[in-house]
């Protein structure tokens, strides 16, 4: 970064004030949903803390998005407005700046990777913005994206990196605080940092006291890598479950805003983020998407206790499919379900005599996989795979035990590779 826009982008910094947070938030007046806190004797008991949840999830388009997409639209001018809006997204950015675009008037063309999932591409038309599939990518998508920018002179709408749209999203802040007013701690996760941003700025211009803590996962920790750097570095990947945080290279505004505002970073790991989602599920109700529960996968890590902490759930856009892979793996890591195979004699009975210790065990059996065909060590057997209903590791192991007391010798599988 050059240093005339490093001094650029600290002068942005020091000229924001709480005067236009507040701006924001009459802009974003009757056009956002107030999603109220949600207190949680889960989450409390495993941090030590009193839990609130901040359920962006339930916002319009399913997420904190549209906040920043429609600050942002909204303070374009009207030449600006009639070029129309351009931006580069496969998630909730893509909704968020549709549905701004919708409200306003203003023509919106996003670009969006050809491999998509229709469901998304749907949303987002449904919200009347021209999309164009293009590339195997987001890198893809957003080059084409710029081109056409260029093309076509549309105003270009970036997710993060952009006062604007990180002020948009800090008026998730400024509810939070109107709502427990005694509040000591925000989580709020962290992609390209504009949410962190804008979250960080309007808590401590309003109420300094106040803890912000971001969370990354530990696979794309892009802030965390350029706070510890002291400035923007690159990741060389970023391969997360939570796919809406999956950057590897955090804005360079959000970058300044966050060494001035932002208290902590917490970083998580895949088995934390997906254990927090099946228990979001399991004892709220709520579904989440991968990013969205960042902020409750930090709690039980929190180093301080018997404070009033607000974890805020980002958002919800998950496919169906997705879902249930992250929720069978989250299973998997607690214990609750168990993969096996043993081998067999070919002759009768020996089935029903695996299913029966499964049963005297308490295991229910899920799924059993058959193969007749497979000789071993010169002997014709055959190789069972179980998968069965567990309570827990313990559990597994009093599973493992009777199978060996009974002379079977069983192979572990691990289905999180």
């Amino acid at each position: 970064m050059s240093k005339d826009k490093k001094n650029y982008e600290l002068e942005i910094v020091e000229k924001t004030t709480i005067a236009d947070v507040y701006r924001a938030d009459k802009q974003l007046s009757g056009v956002v949903k107030k999603t109220r806190l949600i207190p949680s004797d889960f989450f409390s008991e495993i941090s030590g803390n009193e839990v609130f949840l901040k359920p962006e999830n339930m916002q319009h388009t399913g997420a904190f998005k549209l906040r920043g997409a429609y600050n942002k639209i909204s303070q374009l001018t009207d030449e600006e407005k009639a070029k129309g809006v351009i931006t580069a997204s496969a998630g909730n950015h893509a909704q968020g700046v549709a549905f701004a675009a919708q409200k306003l008037g203003v023509k919106a063309v996003i670009c969006m990777p050809a491999t998509t999932p229709i469901l998304k591409v749907e949303a987002t038309k449904n919200l009347g913005a021209e999309v164009v599939l293009h590339g195997d990518g987001f890198d893809d998508a957003f080059a084409h994206s710029l081109r056409l920018q260029k093309k076509f002179g549309y105003v270009y709408i970036h997710p993060f990196n952009d006062r604007e749209v990180l002020l948009g999203q800090g008026t998730t802040a400024l509810e939070i605080i109107n709502d427990l007013k005694d509040v000591d701690a925000i989580l709020v996760p962290i992609g390209g940092g504009g949410f962190a941003s804008g979250v960080a700025l309007a808590t401590k211009v309003v109420s300094p006291h106040v803890k912000v803590i971001g969370v990354e996962p530990e696979n794309a920790a892009c802030m965390k890598a350029a706070l510890d750097a002291g400035k923007i570095v690159t990741l060389e990947s970023s391969d997360t479950v939570a796919d809406g945080c999956a950057v590897k290279t955090a804005g360079s505004l959000t970058f300044e805003f966050c060494k001035k505002y932002l208290d902590e970073i917490i970083t998580v790991n895949e088995m934390e983020i997906m254990s927090a989602l099946l228990s979001l599920i399991e004892k709220h109700k709520l579904i989440a998407e991968g990013a969205g529960v960042l902020s409750l996968a930090a709690l039980s890590k929190l180093n301080f206790k018997g404070k009033k902490v607000v974890a805020i759930v980002s958002g919800g856009n998950i496919d169906i499919s997705t879902l249930s892979a992250l929720i069978d793996k989250a299973l998997i890591a607690r214990g609750r379900i168990f993969y096996f195979a043993v081998k067999l004699a070919d002759k009768p009975g020996e089935l029903l005599n695996v299913a029966k210790i499964l049963s005297e065990e308490n295991a229910n059996v899920v799924r059993l996989d058959h193969n007749q065909a497979q000789v071993i060590d010169s002997f014709k057997k055959v190789v069972l795979g179980v998968t069965v209903e567990t309570h827990n590791h313990e559990h597994i192991e009093r599973i493992i035990q009777a199978l060996n007391k009974k002379g079977y010798e069983i192979e572990k599988i691990d289905l999180l590779r």
